[in-house]
Formats: C-alpha cells, structure tokens, sequence
C-alpha cells in the first residue's frame, strides 16, 4: 500500500502548480465547450419550434407539432446508445455522476443523445453531459500534454474541466464547488487539493463565458429570477408549511424516479423500438396540457432552464387547476425521460419545485416567493441527493430574496432528503457492496500522489513508499 502524500507538500510542489496552470487552460477550452453546446441547443429548440412551423406554412405551432419531434429524438437517442460507444454517457435516472470521464472516442455519443434530447425537447437538463463532455476535454488535453501522467493526477484535471463545465451552467463557481463536493464525497485537506483546480478553472470559464455572450448577444443562461416580489422574514407558519412542502417533495420525487426505474429495463433491450414510442408518449403529454389550459407546450417541453422565470413571473395567470395539471404532466415526462433519453436531472426538478410551490402558495400563511423557493429546494435536494446543493440553487434563484428565505429552505431541503432516504429503493449496487460510481480522487490515499508525480524529475518530490 502506499504511503498517503502530506496535502501540504502537493501543494507547495511545482507539480501541482502545473497542475493549476493546466487546469486554467483547461477552464477556458470547457467553458468555450459548454457556452457554444448551450447555444446550440437553443437555437436548435428555437428553430425547431417557433422556425420551423411558420416556414413551412402554419400559423403558429400545431398543437401535434411535438410529436414527430419526440419520436425523432428518441430514435436518434436510441441508436446513439445502441451503435456508437459509450452508451451516450450516463443514464439520469441514477442521478449525477463524478465517475471516470468518457474517452475520444465516446464524446461523440456523448455530444449527439445530448443535443437530441434537449434540443428535440426531452424532460432533461443540460448539466450531466457537460459534465461529461467537460471531463472527457479536460481528459484528452491531460493526455495530449503529458500521455505519460500517473492516472490520479488526469483525473484530477479531469475533474476541474467537469467543475468548470458545471459552474458555467448553473452561473456560479461557488455552487459549482458544493456540487462537486457533494458529488465526490471528500472530506479534509485533500478536498482543497482537488477544489483548487476546479475552482481556478471555473473562475477563467466564468469570464470566458459571459464574454462569449456578450460579444454574440445571446447571454450567459443566468439561474437568477429577477423581478420577483420583497420578501422580509419568515414566520412561524411557513416554517411549518417548510415541513409539509419537505414530505410532499420527498413523495412526488420519489414516484417520479420510482417511474424512471421500472421503464428502464423495460424500454433498454429495445431501445431503436422503443424510443419514439417513449418521445411519443412525453409530446402528448405535452399536448394534452397545452389543450386543456391554453398554455404554451414548453411548459411541459425542455428542462424548463429558460421556462422557469417566465413560470413565477406570470404566476397570477395560472389556476391551482393549470399548476396540478403541469405537476402531473412535466413530471410524468420527467420520470419517462430520465429513463431512457440523455441529460441531467437539475433544471427540471427546480422547475417541479416553482411549480409546485406556486400550486401551494394558494393555501393560506404562505406567500409565494417562499413557497416557489422551498419547493425549488425540496424537489432539488430528493432528485440529486445532495442537500447543501439544493439550498443554494434555491437561494441563487431567488436572487435579492435569497438570503431571507434560506432558513425555511433549509427545514424544507433536510426534511425531503431525510423522508426521501427512508422511502427511497436501495441503490442496485447494495445488495453487492459496490460503490455505484468511480471517485474522482481518493482522499488520503494514491489519488494525492499524481499532483506532485508531475513534477518529478523537475525537482519535486515524491511521496515516500514502503
């Protein structure tokens, strides 16, 4: 076994320093990355959906529009799992992912089930395959610049192109950091020695991203809602409503993976079959909402990143009736979605949560920005299973009100992890005693070595073995 590395040491050697330094080389290509893949996701909904129709002769969208589009994506989706390598990345429906990075030649599967779910209107986020994608750059570069770098250390680097891929999509390297702390599990002074890294490459992304944005007019996709109602302080009532909100989250989140997991297995021998018929089955659920309340399809359509906003901005106009619809409708696409399409579970699990707590800020003692951020925090901490996490997204969301509404936000987060993990199923990996994904690092142990064995023959040293 090896000797553990002193965290100190790594991090005065001149192998991690040029670590760092890669690791800001790394944050601009990643960030590049994710702001062009960002973009081209939108345009592609924009044409597909708004485009499209009118050039072609109709006046406005048809109510059928989504179907073919759906069932389009889940064919392509479904022979990208089945003939290119790497299964198109990870399946949602076990949550993010801090495991190995995809290879080459898996990037393409990646990049191409990616775009079409979330381009052709899938129930997903974009968070998980730039995860991916970022990884697997970080990767390739690591090994481009030094093919012989102990597999600890390319991990590592790695790991911050993920960081950076994650901080540029939810708008913040801070929030990125608790993610990936969340995710990865690690604890101590080895955390800074993978946090510094990411956290360097997520900063440069930051100000390569939003000058991207800036110089093409498209924006930065910000998570902050603004022009939302003050809200002061909490009282006695909403910290109990926090704990109403917090077990009803656990239960509607639960359910919804719960769905995930039993049509999985189903739909995966036959995917090239399945698959549309899977696309076909989200875009009437999307019709039948659009119908039956007279509202846009992209309610129930897309990871509901660029939908939320506009969904609590305008939330007088929607009837309790319209909301309980939508909760029924987008979830029941969500669960369909993450069983089988690609992409991440985040944005659409805030979405679930502004809605669900605008539906319950019709009760009374509770106002609605409250309300949309203890839901937005609920649902978040049982579809990712990471608490902190959740309480900051629902905090950045709620921009100038979020400070104000983090204490019921925190009661409401810890009650739907807490009532989420007694309901929940075990995880598949139990009954073996396996762990269900890779750790980027290992605290303590070989995975400190690969910083300082960097530079070894440049003066470093190395740590001592047995």
């Amino acid at each position: 076994m090896a000797t553990p590395a002193d965290p100190v040491a790594v991090l005065r050697s001149r192998g991690y320093a040029g670590l760092l330094v890669l690791s800001a080389v790394v944050g601009v290509l990643v960030s590049a990355l994710a702001w062009g893949f960002l973009a081209l996701v939108s345009k592609l909904q924009g044409w597909l959906y708004k485009t499209l129709p009118s050039g072609l002769g109709f006046h406005g969208q048809p109510a059928w529009w989504p179907l073919p589009l759906l069932a389009v994506a889940g064919l392509v989706v479904g022979l990208t799992i089945r003939y290119l390598p790497g299964t198109g990345g990870h399946s949602p429906a076990d949550g993010l992912h801090s495991g190995a990075p995809p290879t080459w030649a898996q990037l393409p599967g990646v990049f191409l089930a990616a775009l079409a779910t979330l381009g052709l209107g899938a129930v997903l986020g974009p968070e998980a395959p730039l995860i991916a994608l970022g990884g697997g750059l970080a990767f390739g570069v690591m090994r481009l610049v030094k093919r012989d770098a102990p597999a600890s250390a390319t991990r590592l680097v790695a790991s911050a192109g993920s960081f950076a891929a994650l901080a540029t999509i939810l708008g913040s390297p801070l929030l990125g950091s608790f993610l990936l702390m969340e995710m990865a599990g690690l604890g101590g002074l080895s955390l800074e020695l993978v946090l510094l890294p990411g956290l360097l490459a997520a900063g440069i992304g930051a100000l390569i991203f939003v000058g991207l944005g800036t110089l093409s007019g498209l924006g930065t996709f910000s998570l902050a809602i603004p022009s939302l109602p003050h809200f002061a302080r909490p009282d006695v009532a909403e910290f109990g409503w926090a704990i109403v909100i917090g077990v009803a989250a656990a239960l509607f989140g639960t359910a919804i993976r719960r769905l995930a997991l039993i049509v999985r297995p189903l739909v995966e021998p036959r995917m090239v079959l399945l698959m549309p018929v899977l696309g076909l089955v989200i875009a009437g659920l999307a019709i039948a909402f659009s119908e039956a309340t007279g509202k846009s399809n992209d309610n129930v359509l897309f990871s509901g990143q660029n939908e939320m906003g506009p969904l609590i901005t305008h939330a007088s106009s929607y009837t309790v009736g319209a909301l309980v619809l939508l909760l029924a409708c987008k979830g029941l696409g969500y669960g369909l979605s993450m069983s089988s399409f690609r992409g991440g579970p985040v944005f659409p699990s805030l979405f679930l949560g502004a809605a669900g707590g605008m539906a319950m800020s019709h009760l009374p003692g509770l106002p609605l920005v409250p309300a949309v951020a203890m839901g937005i925090g609920a649902m978040a901490a049982v579809m990712l299973q990471l608490p902190l996490t959740a309480v900051l997204l629902a905090s950045v969301l709620l921009f100038s009100d979020g400070v104000a509404v983090m204490p019921v936000v925190i009661v409401a987060v810890i009650v739907a992890y807490l009532v989420s993990l007694r309901i929940a199923p075990p995880p598949a990996s139990a009954a073996t005693g396996q762990s269900p994904t890779e750790p980027v690092t290992q605290p303590g142990g070989r995975g400190l070595e690969g910083a300082s064995a960097l530079g070894r023959g440049r003066g470093a040293c190395a740590p001592p073995r047995p």
